[in-house]
């Protein structure tokens, strides 16, 4: 009787024991070994180059709902067949769609000059035959916000707030508010039109597009960007205290409601299908240039270190989902899709990452996981930190795509690449290949393929919190 006791005691002892080590987040050093072998080969393999070369060749711009768009989503899925993915597929995204049309613009006077402009994503047109009025400058969107009731009244307001550079592109976030909300705070204080200076970091004679947005019982106004050397010849023309009278033209409209699809490939678990890890780009681009960095690059990059895992003589453990996002630049629309699609199955979601920030080498490497998990974190950082990458902390965001499913609680990581230089090209007609250089490239492949396969092998999981 007491080595019968002793004996059940043995075995729930071995049960818990048994069950801990499953729910203790950890490494195995056999798993670690391969991880290391694959960052190698990575560095030497130029697969991601290929890839993108071949999406910016034969395809080009993608701006969602055109021509480009289909043929991306083409592109996409006869790609990851002929990379051997083991299952391919598409999930349709409905959307309203924008056509540009002519954008031009002009010093009528006192200073008669062109200038050089683009229409901001779904912006109303002019009409037909242009819209001449004043200039009205402000040096910041909080300066149009806290001017006077009418204070540009008949007027196109000119936002001339300079990005700043910064590595981690924390210059954005201050710049884009203007380009997201200024024409409806513009059509508040009276104004008939407005232009900002372009949201980017370089000299060139270029302008940057990119979204903005209307609100309800507010007037639309037209909206474009300035090239930065014509938001300097406003300023100029504006120091002479005489009025400055600029036209724009802009044939901007809305188009029908269109269907796309986020373009999806697996590599499939061995043991664990069902979970999966998500690592991805969006696909569609805007129109100006090719989409070489934004983003073809991180369609390439993650396309790739996933390919390069599907080398292997066995799969992983779990799946590795790649996901081609589509219409990531009007509103996240691809990711927002999915996540509704995906919601009741997010518990399978093991951790997801975005590359979505050109194609410079990653410095750095956070996470978001649960405290019990921090130490896998940061043993994933130390396989990469012959790449030149740190660990940073524990408030990953992701990338933009990841964003629907992170506020549902899904764990995420943030490769972090270098961003000095990636607004000097963001949303013009230079976003173009000669402005990926193949060893960053390989680079980036071998840090995702780092943490696609050890969060693919590891035991126990990152944990799951809703924001």
């Amino acid at each position: 009787m007491k080595f019968k006791s002793l004996f059940i005691s043995s075995l729930l002892l071995a049960s818990q024991s048994a069950l801990l080590t499953a729910e203790t987040p950890s490494l195995e050093a056999k798993d670690i070994k391969i991880a290391e072998q694959l960052r190698d080969e990575a560095l030497k393999s130029s697969k991601g180059y290929a890839i993108v070369e071949s999406l910016t060749t034969e395809v080009g711009p993608r701006m969602a709902g055109t021509a480009g768009d289909a043929a991306a989503v083409a592109w996409g899925e006869a790609k990851l067949k002929e990379l051997g993915f083991d299952k391919v597929w598409k999930e349709p995204v409905t959307f309203p769609t924008w056509k540009r049309g002519v954008e031009t613009a002009e010093v009528v006077s006192p200073f008669p000059q062109p200038l050089v402009i683009t229409a901001l994503g779904f912006s109303v047109g002019t009409p037909k035959g242009g819209l001449s009025a004043e200039i009205k400058a402000y040096e910041t969107l909080q300066d149009l916000k806290d001017a006077p009731e009418n204070d540009a009244k008949g007027k196109i307001v000119f936002i001339k707030y300079r990005m700043k550079k910064a590595r981690d592109g924390s210059g954005y976030g201050p710049a884009v508010s203007a380009r997201g909300s200024g024409a409806v705070e513009a059509a508040k204080k009276g104004a008939v039109g407005i232009l900002i200076r372009s949201i980017g970091t370089q000299s060139h004679r270029m302008a940057h597009t990119g979204m903005m947005r209307y609100a309800k019982d507010v007037n639309k106004i037209p909206a474009a960007a300035l090239s930065s050397p014509d938001a300097d010849l406003l300023e100029n023309m504006l120091t002479r205290g005489k009025p400055v009278t600029v036209k724009l033209t802009l044939g901007s409209y809305d188009g029908p409601e269109y269907t796309s699809y986020n373009v999806i490939g697996e590599i499939t678990g061995s043991e664990k299908p069902e979970e999966y890890v998500l690592i991805g780009g969006h696909l569609d681009s805007w129109d100006l240039g090719t989409g070489a960095l934004d983003d073809g690059a991180g369609i390439a990059i993650t396309t790739a270190a996933a390919e390069l895992i599907s080398r292997l003589p066995e799969r992983p453990k779990r799946s590795i989902r790649v996901i081609m996002w589509a219409n990531e630049e009007q509103g996240l629309v691809g990711a927002r899709a999915y996540a509704e699609m995906h919601k009741d199955k997010l518990a399978n979601l093991i951790t997801g990452a975005e590359s979505d920030f050109g194609a410079d080498r990653i410095w750095r490497i956070d996470s978001r996981v649960k405290p019990e998990a921090l130490s896998v974190a940061k043993d994933i950082a130390k396989v990469m930190e012959p790449l030149g990458i740190k660990y940073g902390n524990n408030r990953a965001g992701g990338g933009p795509d990841l964003i629907p499913l992170r506020q549902l609680g899904v764990s995420v990581f943030s490769l972090r690449q270098d961003g000095t230089d990636y607004f000097d090209y963001h949303h013009t007609p230079d976003d173009t290949l000669d402005k990926i250089e193949k060893e960053a490239l390989d680079q980036n492949t071998a840090a995702y393929v780092v943490l696609a396969y050890l969060a693919a092998q590891m035991n126990g999981d990152f944990g799951q919190k809703v924001e």
